[in-house]
């Protein structure tokens, strides 16, 4: 099965395969809160207590059919994960880590939401709740699934790594991002954390 991905103003688009071997989470932690923040997504992107669903999935099961060269990027410090957008209207696309050799992309809704295919009947339930500590406001929310999440991130980047898919990705070429990453200054990451 095949899920449509596409940018708020339809530059960028695109598909998403293979989707019944996704994982979907809905993470709280800050640095999720401060990139969506940083684009002016917050209100778009985090729910009411500040998570974000992401659809965990292999860069080699995301295809750009139109507008890749549109896409930007960004990372909270020189540490943290490339963090992609649509540089034309500022749709958070997903989340990377910076070794392209573990493959792994974690794709956000908004670059996925379509109303006639509706996340649940492509990618199934939410199975983690991730990093509640991070959530706005209480309660929190309760921590589920960890185990579930780590035992597919492991088995799946593992095999892609034996394998050779991780080669296969449109957000690295020749082991650095398409796009380069722009690293935001400390009074950037603080006002991102906190706005």
């Amino acid at each position: 099965m095949q899920h449509a991905l596409q940018c708020r103003c339809g530059t960028i688009k695109g598909w998403v395969g293979d989707t019944q071997s996704a994982n979907r989470v809905v993470c709280y932690c800050r640095d999720c809160q401060a990139f969506a923040r940083f684009l002016g997504q917050g209100s778009e992107t985090l729910d009411a207590q500040g998570g974000s669903d992401v659809i965990q999935t292999l860069p080699k099961n995301v295809t750009f059919t139109q507008g890749a060269d549109a896409l930007a990027c960004m990372r909270l410090s020189d540490r943290g994960m490339v963090r992609w957008y649509a540089g034309c209207c500022k749709t958070p696309i997903g989340n990377t880590l910076k070794n392209y050799k573990i493959s792994f992309i974690g794709l956000l809704h908004n670059c996925l939401e379509n109303p006639e295919q509706p996340l649940q009947s492509s990618f199934g339930a939410v199975r983690t709740y991730a990093n509640p500590q991070g959530a706005i406001g209480d309660p929190k929310p309760k921590a589920s699934g960890m185990g579930t999440t780590i035992w597919w991130f492991t088995k799946t980047i593992l095999k892609a790594r034996i394998n050779g898919d991780f080669k296969r990705t449109p957000f690295f070429r020749d082991g650095r991002p398409i796009a380069i990453p722009r690293v935001l200054s400390s009074a950037e990451r603080t006002s991102a954390m906190h706005s």
